[in-house]
């Protein structure tokens, strides 16, 4: 059985110490060595070369998680398993940003733990239970804000003009559907293409579908 190896970073020394009488009871985790701080976490990650840190997110000096992204940025190969005994939004989307491929609170069980980081230790990332839902609440804010975002420079007219292209109609079907001159739709389709950086009608229409337009109308 290949050990995976694992640092381990807390200032507070009680805690190394429980987390290490913890893996070394596990034959499939080898702990190779332990930091207080960031910096030290950066050096030891340096000397030792370990699959996975295990880290808290509040250190002093630097936090957690300007070493990750240090660590991340120089061992792209080890794996980050942030440790923190606050579901904190900004600083969970933090870690995310900074490459941590886990987050965890300190509330979570031993066994638990132990599958986290059996989990990122095969290339999973892993969230802990507590906060899984909001990340998905906050990934999908921000799927909506992009998407809204990419009709920002779309009348209100030009998006109907813009669905019933991407629907299929001609000019002419356009401008009877919405009370149009043929030439007023024509000079809409011209405005909407160049807004939306597109060269034909077949490209907006698949602009349009690609970020949901019917949701803004």
């Amino acid at each position: 059985m290949t050990k995976r190896r694992i640092l381990v970073v807390d200032d507070h020394e009680v805690v190394r110490l429980g987390l290490r009488a913890l893996l070394e009871h596990h034959p499939q985790f080898e702990v190779v060595g332990e930091a207080s701080n960031a910096k030290a976490a950066v050096e030891a990650v340096n000397k030792h070369h370990p699959d996975i840190v295990l880290m808290d997110i509040r250190l002093p000096g630097a936090s957690g998680i300007e070493a990750c992204e240090e660590i991340v940025r120089n061992e792209p190969d080890c794996k980050v398993v942030m440790l923190t005994s606050y579901a904190e939004d900004e600083i969970l989307f933090s870690a995310i940003r900074a490459g941590a491929s886990g987050y965890v609170l300190k509330q979570i069980g031993g066994e638990d733990l132990i599958r986290a980081l059996e989990a990122v230790s095969r290339g999973e990332a892993l969230l802990d239970p507590a906060v899984t839902q909001r990340v998905i609440q906050e990934v999908r804010k921000a799927v909506k804000e992009e998407e809204a975002s990419a009709f920002a420079n779309l009348s209100q007219q030009e998006k109907h003009v813009l669905l019933l292209v991407s629907e299929g109609k001609t000019n002419r079907e356009i401008a009877k559907a919405l009370y149009l001159g043929e030439g007023t739709v024509r000079n809409y389709v011209s405005s909407i293409l160049s807004k939306l950086g597109v060269s034909n009608r077949a490209e907006a229409a698949a602009y349009a579908v690609e970020h949901n337009l019917k949701e803004y109308l």
